[in-house]
């Protein structure tokens, strides 16, 4: 009797295993639609919260970045907090993160707002580089996220966890390629890599791969022929977004929708008559509103919803969720260790790959994750190499991943074009021209000039940079400013008073550069410089005046270190700043009175000083994220100690425009105020940022300071200088205005309150970068 128990236990276990509903294979359709295909990740959680179970995937575009992290073990819920992060917008946007930027290779901030690329070769034949997505991170966080996958399935993707599928189109012939096998990011990379937006990914079998959405941004043909499932579950987020033309917001939508005219509409009959088509209604979300991450998630949720009845009558097969965590963790289990055996490169010379291998260290025998993410985000920091690609595969000898680099083009000619308008007389023009040379070192030759008004300068350098655990660089570098100030009327207006201040430097210096990791940099320099002043002692003269000149010719040294990870060089909301320098003059000055300088005589003598300045800002940043999207709010503080040991020059006057000044507005160093120079002051301040309508800003901000011992004028000489004895009451500095970033630079409306005598309210209103060169001393 036991035997025949057994018999008829088997025989049930037989026949329900064999019922159409233990039998039924699903597969899950995932379109392209840019932002729009956020939407997905809702449609999975819903679907895995019902027991749904999904025993196939085929997609396309971001339904093929979707489809991949699923595929490859990754949790509806961990993909959502993947996308939800802040650096997700990061990674869509091509901005870089505020921790892997790498400023080895960057000298001062410029007033630049156009940069363009051009290869040069042996012919003198140029090529432009062309402005894309910036994917360096992007292409990173991918070959990173996907590499364990790809190695526990042996690069074929019937073996991952779901199986898997991405659409591509090929370039040339826009034949469809349907990507079975090989790197899981590459197949990712390439159906992604819509046209004018992303540039293509170069496979490993030459051919150039672009966003399969052009072919077939809807694959249930892919889904029936590859898998033949039993019922097919289709999710389109790309079909057009209206029912009636959108008369009135048209021409503001115009750029979206041509992202995807190239794009095949979704046939919803093509899931079949059992399928189940779910098309998310996404109202007037864009491709481009990656801001509206968590919107579109629950868009896709509401929508699946709404099919739920439908699914679940259509598919009466279950996925025990239990055990669908268990096969997860069973296969992220088998993940190789994440160690690094070998760095290869490919598309440059033997030498240039020498040169890109010495950006990656190891720790120990071996590359960590670290010592890759280290060396990468060194590399792509350099404009030379502008088009790199990372693959990470796993090798079964070596038994470690290998990093291979993809540079097959580079940058060797890069130009910069600025543009300030401004309601003052800083107006002018920026233009910078950098060659780059590389054998066994890399050789930069950079040249900048500015034109203006107010200002004119110049910069010239040659750079030898040495990549290796600490990356150094060798520089001399020859710089020329030339400060007028004056008070102008108009935009570019040309009444201007007479100069009462001229202010000009040559230096010409040796620095030396290490950056031992990210954002950090230390400097050492040394050169000799020319310092010369013009300048008048009363504040009204004629136009036939005489100025005063002062001179000071010598050599200096100094030492820095600087880490800046602020998210913008002017208006920054985001990240922070710290500065601390030591440096050592020796310097001869000599004296001309001109006439306004009553009775004194020309002087020559010899001034010997050291100064130290420390500077620390920093934002906290609030932003939140809703229907509308990113609107930002953040609190920032400043503080600054500045320490010299000058002594007094010829003059009260000279005294001043030799010392260091506090210049907390992007304006301040237009003015030239008393209450705001000498060799020793404490200052701090904070600031205020807050969204109004979209990008436009509104900013306060706030700073105290005060001067130690401030230069006085002598009592029975008004011309010469006295040393206080005291310190000076809090000066006090007010700014208030709106801010808005603009492709040409900030445009910013501000009204300012500085506590000087001579300059306390004034507007200012300006249209690109106001930066301007350090002075020899600075």
């Amino acid at each position: 009797m036991r035997k025949i128990y057994c018999w008829l236990l088997l025989s049930l276990i037989s026949a329900f295993s064999s019922s159409p509903a233990a039998a039924q294979k699903v597969g899950l359709v995932l379109s392209g639609g840019g932002a729009k295909g956020l939407a997905h990740i809702g449609v999975l959680k819903t679907l895995e919260k019902n027991r749904i179970p999904i025993d196939y995937i085929v997609g396309t575009s971001m339904g093929a970045i979707v489809g991949a992290l699923y595929a490859a073990g990754y949790s509806p819920r961990e993909i959502e907090e993947i996308v939800l992060k802040p650096e997700f917008q990061n990674w869509v946007s091509g901005e870089p993160l505020e921790d892997k930027v790498y400023n080895y290779y960057d000298a001062e901030p410029t007033p630049a707002a156009l940069h363009l690329r051009l290869a040069v070769d042996s012919s003198l034949k140029a090529r432009v580089t062309p402005k894309l997505v910036d994917d360096v991170t992007l292409n990173y966080v991918l070959a990173t996220m996907l590499a364990p996958a790809g190695a526990i399935s042996g690069y074929d993707f019937d073996k991952l966890l779901v199986p898997y599928r991405s659409v591509a189109s090929e370039v040339f012939t826009r034949e469809k390629v349907v990507q079975r096998s090989g790197s899981l990011s590459d197949a990712v990379r390439s159906s992604m890599a819509f046209p004018l937006a992303f540039r293509p990914i170069r496979g490993l079998d030459g051919r150039y791969l672009f966003d399969g959405a052009v072919v077939d941004n809807f694959p249930t043909g892919v889904m029936r022929q590859e898998f033949k499932p039993d019922v097919i579950i289709g999710v389109n987020v790309g079909d057009v977004a209206f029912s009636k033309y959108p008369k009135e917001k048209d021409d503001a939508l115009l750029t979206s929708t041509l992202l995807f005219l190239g794009s095949n509409v979704a046939d919803t009959a093509s899931v079949g008559k059992n399928g189940i088509f779910i098309q998310p209604d996404l109202g007037e979300i864009t491709a481009a509103d990656f801001n509206k991450v968590k919107q579109l998630i629950l868009l896709g949720e509401q929508a699946t919803e709404r099919k739920l009845e439908l699914t679940l009558s259509r598919i009466q097969r279950r996925e025990d969720t239990v055990a669908l965590q268990q096969r997860r963790r069973v296969f992220q289990e088998r993940a190789p260790k994440p160690e690094f055996s070998q760095i290869t490169v490919q598309g440059l010379p033997r030498q240039q790959q020498d040169f890109v291998r010495r950006f990656f260290q190891k720790t120990g025998s071996r590359y960590s994750p670290g010592d890759i993410e280290e060396g990468y985000y060194r590399l792509v920091n350099n404009d030379f190499f502008n088009n790199v690609y990372p693959r990470v595969r796993y090798d079964q000898k070596q038994q470690g991943y290998v990093l291979g680099i993809d540079a097959r083009q580079n940058s060797n000619l890069t130009t910069d074009l600025g543009v300030l308008l401004s309601t003052r007389s800083m107006s002018n023009f920026y233009l910078g021209l950098a060659y780059r040379y590389l054998n066994r070192y890399l050789y930069t030759i950079k040249a900048d000039a500015t034109v203006g008004r107010f200002y004119n300068g110049a910069r010239g350098s040659f750079r030898i940079s040495v990549p290796g655990r600490t990356p150094l660089y060798f520089e001399p570098t020859v710089t020329f400013n030339n400060f007028n100030y004056q008070d102008t009327g108009g935009l570019l207006g040309s009444s201007a008073q007479n100069t009462q201040l001229q202010q000009r430097d040559v230096k010409f210096e040796m620095q030396v550069g290490l950056s031992p990791n990210f954002r950090s940099r230390y400097t050492l320099t040394g050169g000799v410089f020319t310092n010369r002043d013009r300048y008048a002692n009363t504040n009204e003269i004629s136009s036939n005046a005489a100025l005063d000149q002062d001179r000071l010719d010598g050599i200096t040294a100094s030492a820095r270190f600087d880490r800046n990870s602020l998210n913008r060089r002017q208006y920054a909301v985001s990240g922070r700043r710290v500065e601390a320098s030591a440096r050592a003059v020796s310097a001869q000055e000599t004296y001309a009175p001109g006439s306004t300088a009553g009775d004194l005589e020309g002087l020559t003598q010899n001034h010997q000083f050291l100064k130290l300045d420390l500077l620390n800002e920093q934002y906290f940043t609030f932003n939140k994220t809703d229907s509308v999207g990113t609107r930002v709010h953040a609190w920032g503080y400043m503080v600054q100690v500045v320490a010299s040991t000058q002594g007094s020059f010829a003059t009260y006057r000279a005294s001043l425009t030799m010392a260091p000044a506090f210049l907390p507005l992007p304006d301040s160093r237009t003015l030239f105020l008393d209450r705001y120079r000498g060799t020793a002051y404490a200052a701090g301040g904070l600031r205020y940022v807050k969204a109004v309508v979209g990008a436009l800003e509104w900013r306060t901000e706030v700073y105290a300071h005060t001067m130690i011992r401030p230069f006085v004028r002598q009592p029975g000489n008004g011309l010469l200088a006295d040393r206080g004895t005291t310190i000076s009451r809090p000066y006090f500095t007010a700014m208030t205005g709106l801010v808005y970033q603009t492709p040409v630079g900030p445009a910013a409306l501000q009204f300012i309150r500085y506590d000087d005598p001579n300059y306390q309210f004034g507007v200012f209103a300006h249209i690109g970068y106001v930066l301007f060169r350090d002075r020899s001393l600075d």
